[in-house]
């Protein structure tokens, strides 16, 4: 006898085909493809093990060999419509496997890439509108832009829109302006892009306290380390945590550096030391004959962490910074100063 499974149901036949016993699958697409899924990953149906029920038996497929002896067996003709099945039904169920294969492939770093794109194309608009407002503010206030910041310069549009009134709210004072009277149409106008430019930039701020929250949840390690928006922008240039954790730590240093990457293989210009990374203060507050060697640090430290988070499930990221810390303390004695220039030529950085 043998133990036969097609997409609607599992059957044992005998030599010549008959089907000696047999149990059938819901007719419901969903209870299809979540079997049709088990199979895939090699797995005993719970209908085969309550049909095999302990029976001297054949089976044609590998992961059946607990329940009978594995031979390459000829599949009988056994029809589904003869069932009340169509093939209808078994479409219907590779749509719904679909789906859900589909489902399960959007990892959790993937709202991360999002995100991180999303602040970016924030960024890129808050920069365009901030520019158009001053461009167009300047016109009647054009000394604001010295007396104050540009949040401060931002509130102030938005609260009060032209000069004269910004002036008598005595936040700011100045003698004769050079800016020429406006409209209150234009001043209300004015106060509206001013209104939508703040709006814009809180926006940006809560994708970047999403992305904190959303870090610590699923690369721990690598935000702790790295800090969120750096480790984030990490996993969006590889595309994924997976992906990056199998980088090596001098691609990593790299990353975000591939402009200036190229220019030097075409160009032979000088060599980047460092991409993204340079935005955490380690690096970018450190001198620049030793920011190249504390990169080099950091991106291995980042590597170990990105690994843990991948694969493990520790938390090592005060360890990784202890150890950081100490390695550029090491730099930082070893190369208090630039290395002597050489004749006509600069200093190595």
């Amino acid at each position: 006898m043998k133990l036969v499974t097609t997409w609607f149901g599992t059957f044992i036949v005998d030599d010549e085909g008959q089907i000696l016993e047999k149990t059938l699958f819901p007719q419901d697409e969903k209870e299809i493809a979540s079997r049709l899924e088990l199979i895939d990953k090699g797995e005993v149906l719970v209908e085969e093990e309550e049909l095999a029920d302990g029976q001297e038996l054949e089976v044609g497929e590998k992961r059946l060999e607990l329940l009978g002896t594995y031979s390459n067996i000829p599949l009988p003709d056994i029809k589904p419509e003869d069932f009340g099945f169509s093939m209808i039904m078994l479409n219907k169920a590779m749509l719904s496997r679909g789906r859900e294969k589909v489902k399960a492939s959007i990892s959790p770093d993937e709202q991360i890439v999002q995100a991180i794109r999303a602040i970016d194309d924030l960024t890129k608009i808050t920069n365009l509108m901030s520019e158009r407002l001053h461009e167009w503010h300047e016109l009647n206030f054009p000394e604001l832009t010295r007396l104050v910041n540009e949040s401060q310069y931002i509130e102030l549009i938005a609260e009060y829109g032209d000069r004269e009134n910004i002036l008598a709210s005595g936040k700011v004072s100045i003698g004769d302006s050079l800016g020429a009277d406006i409209s209150e149409t234009d001043a209300e106008a004015m106060k509206l892009l001013a209104h939508n430019l703040k709006a814009t930039i809180q926006r940006r701020d809560d994708m970047e306290k999403y992305i904190t929250v959303r870090m610590d949840e699923i690369a721990r390690n690598t935000a702790y380390l790295a800090g969120p928006l750096v480790g984030a922008r990490l996993i969006s240039l590889t595309g994924g945590l997976d992906r990056l954790s199998k980088l090596p730590s001098s691609t990593i240093q790299l990353l975000g550096a591939e402009k200036a990457l190229f220019k030097h293989l075409k160009d032979n210009a000088k060599p980047p030391k460092h991409g993204v990374i340079f935005q955490h203060p380690i690096i970018h507050r450190a001198p620049p004959w030793q920011r190249g060697k504390i990169a080099r640090a950091f991106a291995g430290k980042i590597n170990i962490a990105v690994k843990m988070d991948r694969y493990g499930t520790d938390f090592i990221g005060k360890e990784l910074e202890e150890q950081l810390n100490k390695k550029v303390e090491d730099i930082k004695k070893k190369h208090p100063k630039p290395k002597p220039r050489k004749k006509g030529g600069k200093h190595k950085k």
